[in-house]
């Protein structure tokens, strides 16, 4: 069975799924706050998000996660953990394998771009209803600092399935 043809996760052998891109996002943490941005272009323009964006060719998460936070909302990170990874399986065929990395160490002031409007929002009044509709059992994870790994299937912006699991 085609990747996009699946129904549910356990549908997906994610052993041989692959990602047509690579991507990133990096959530920047300040006290009890968050700096979440308004996508203006690109997949998702119009939601809110974090910082983030496509590997370059030859590029590693890492240093992706960095460079995106410097385009998108000026802020340099001093240092940056990776906490997670995500993948996506779109019902069009388009599929994307997300790393998720936090920083509490950084430098600059958040400015808006031509890609982001970036917002400081209470971690606890994160905006899910304004999100992807699978951040709001991810993220809760990232805020506290652990782990993990989820899977999921889209039609458009709307998911149909996911597995998400706990990760060393």
């Amino acid at each position: 069975m085609p990747f996009r043809s699946a129904q549910t996760v356990a549908q997906i052998d994610w052993e041989r799924w692959e990602p047509r891109e690579h991507a990133t996002l990096i959530f920047v943490g300040r006290g009890e706050d968050v700096l979440l941005i308004r996508k203006k272009r690109g997949l998702g323009a119009g939601k809110i998000n974090a910082p983030g964006g496509r590997l370059d060719a030859g590029e590693t998460a890492l240093a992706c996660a960095l460079r995106e936070l410097r385009e998108e909302v000026n802020l340099t990170a001093r240092r940056a953990d990776e906490r997670g990874e995500l993948s996506f399986q779109f019902r069009d065929g388009y599929a994307v394998h997300v790393r998720v990395f936090w920083t509490d160490d950084w430098v600059g002031v958040p400015t808006e771009t031509a890609e982001a409007i970036p917002q400081w929002t209470p971690r606890k009044a994160v905006p899910f209803e304004e999100m992807w509709q699978d951040d709001r059992f991810w993220i809760p994870l990232l805020f506290a600092g652990i782990h993990f790994r989820g899977r999921f299937i889209f039609d458009g912006d709307s998911m149909q399935d996911y597995s998400l699991e706990e990760t060393a």
